[in-house]
């Protein structure tokens, strides 16, 4: 447990190599500090020292009421200061890939790289169709989000207590939207563990960190994409509908000098594949601690 500003706590978890290159993982929408990662030895080999944590209002992790996306770097920079890490590259997966941004954008002498996978846009993004190419389901949680907080509460808390107690509830849910290429994926037998785990923790005390996601991703993000100037690699695959690649194009087109990589074939959770990847070209910008 880390303490982070007003004396909230984060649950955090390291693996890897302890001496490693330091890259931190941003966790999915919904998800948890356990989520979906390689393993502790593919990590080792990597020579990287992964750290995860509950977003605020997740798992462990207290809440952070009324949070923006930007206030992830400052809870970052207070996970970085309590393990000695002094430079670091991020990561972010899904809803993790605006809060991974923030990172970049607003600890530019600590953040070496930011890889990003299958991240929404702002929704305030100038010239983008937000919802266009979007999975129905999303877009009546977001088109009822927008009506204002108490519009979703109950139901997210609903559904976070079903899920909880069967995990496997929100796959269930998931698979008759999903595209073939996906419904592979989500049907690995490893991959289910890791999302059943992280979709345990993610709701183990509630919806919180679930909504608060939800209203940060509608609200202003607390800053401007076009100010990042780490290098960052955008990936996205080519039929995801639950962030449409749109939104990764638009990214891209935005951030000075961002990398965008567009899979043939693959949607939203075909960056699970893609995930080690990420972390291994995000680390070699990083620098592993002294000593």
């Amino acid at each position: 447990m880390v303490e982070a500003a007003g004396g909230r706590l984060l649950a955090v978890d390291t693996s890897g190599d302890p001496g490693g290159r330091p890259v931190f993982l941003l966790h999915g929408t919904p998800g948890s500090r356990v989520g979906p990662a390689p393993r502790g030895k593919v990590l080792s080999l990597m020579r990287v020292r992964l750290v995860s944590f509950d977003r605020p209002g997740y798992g462990d992790s207290a809440r952070l009421p009324g949070r923006r996306v930007a206030a992830a770097a400052e809870d970052v920079a207070a996970i970085a200061d309590e393990l000695g890490l002094g430079r670091f590259a991020v990561v972010g997966r899904s809803g993790g890939g605006p809060h991974a941004l923030a990172c970049a954008a607003l600890l530019p002498e600590r953040v070496t790289r930011a890889a990003v996978l299958v991240s929404p846009a702002p929704r305030d993004a100038e010239g983008l169709d937000w919802y266009a190419g979007m999975t129905a389901s999303n877009v009546r949680e977001y088109r009822r989000a927008e009506l204002g907080q108490p519009r979703i509460d109950r139901p997210f808390q609903l559904r976070s207590r079903l899920i909880r107690r069967d995990p496997a509830r929100l796959i269930r849910d998931l698979v008759p939207e999903l595209p073939p290429t996906d419904r592979t994926v989500v049907a690995d037998a490893g991959v289910r563990r890791m999302l059943l785990s992280t979709y345990r923790q993610a709701f183990r005390y509630g919806a919180d960190g679930w909504i608060d996601d939800v209203m940060a991703f509608l609200a202003g993000w607390g800053f401007a994409v076009e100010s990042i100037g780490v290098p960052v690699r955008l990936w996205h695959g080519a039929d995801d509908q639950f962030s449409p690649v749109s939104h990764s194009r638009w990214l891209a087109d935005r951030i000075p000098g961002a990398e965008l990589y567009l899979e043939p074939g693959a949607a939203h959770f075909g960056a699970f594949k893609e995930l080690a990847e990420a972390i291994r070209w995000a680390a070699a910008g990083a620098t592993a601690p002294a000593g």
